[in-house]
């Protein structure tokens, strides 16, 4: 009798990892930042769901599959809906808020959002902001993370500001994670295994192997970190 319950538990997880993965795939949120308020209660009810099939001898799979098939139809009539008719989306996804104006936070816009004076400094410090003084504009985004326009002052001064000539940028390439070459990258920026292998043995190392990340870029050329 256990064999048969530890066996029908490995199955019901086995399923509900595999469909859980398909949802996040399916969806497109792949990172907690991404996540909206009703997109958070989605998730949470679907651990619900998983967690209740997995110890419920009466819950069967095919009723985990039908309950996360149905509440995911569910999500996705919600996205269509918002996408299409842009009055939803305050209701569904909510609308970012001005907190902070001139270095001055905004008491009634903190209250409706239910947010402290620490948390926001908190969120600002994320950001590499010390100090309210330094917010020009200080904006809560539906997903709980605040943008952050700084004062002139206050900002980093950029090329235009410093009378600077504009130089190209380059995307560096990833050519070796783990000792293994990306062959697929390789060939992008133009280059063969037999030209790599060379780079790498100029460097001092005998082959990839020994190298736990390299990468390349057009104007610095090859930077290697070892294992």
């Amino acid at each position: 009798m256990e064999n048969i319950f530890i066996g029908m538990l490995t199955i019901k997880v086995i399923v509900g990892f595999a469909v859980l993965f398909f949802i996040v795939i399916l969806t497109g949120k792949t990172s907690i930042n991404q996540l909206t308020p009703y997109h958070l209660i989605f998730v949470l009810v679907l651990g619900d769901l998983l967690g209740n099939t997995l110890y419920d001898d009466e819950i069967e799979v095919y009723h985990f599959l039908y309950a996360t098939g149905l509440w995911t139809l569910c999500m996705l009539g919600i996205e269509f809906i918002t996408q299409k008719k842009k009055s939803t989306r305050f209701l569904l996804e909510g609308n970012p808020s001005i907190i902070i104006r001139d270095g001055i936070i905004d008491r009634e816009m903190l209250s409706k959002n239910k947010l402290d004076v620490n948390e926001v400094a908190s969120l600002l410090r994320q950001d590499n902001v010390f100090s309210i003084r330094e917010v020009k504009y200080g904006i809560l985004e539906p997903n709980g993370n605040i943008s952050i326009l700084l004062k002139s002052k206050y900002d980093n001064p950029n090329r235009q500001d410093l009378n600077l000539p504009d130089t190209s940028v380059d995307l560096p390439v990833s050519l070796i994670i783990d000792g293994e070459i990306l062959k697929d990258n390789l060939q992008e920026i133009g280059f063969d295994q037999k030209w790599l292998i060379k780079e790498i043995q100029a460097s001092g190392y005998q082959d990839e192997k020994e190298i736990l990340f390299a990468d390349w870029r057009d104007s610095e050329g090859l930077h290697i970190s070892p294992k």
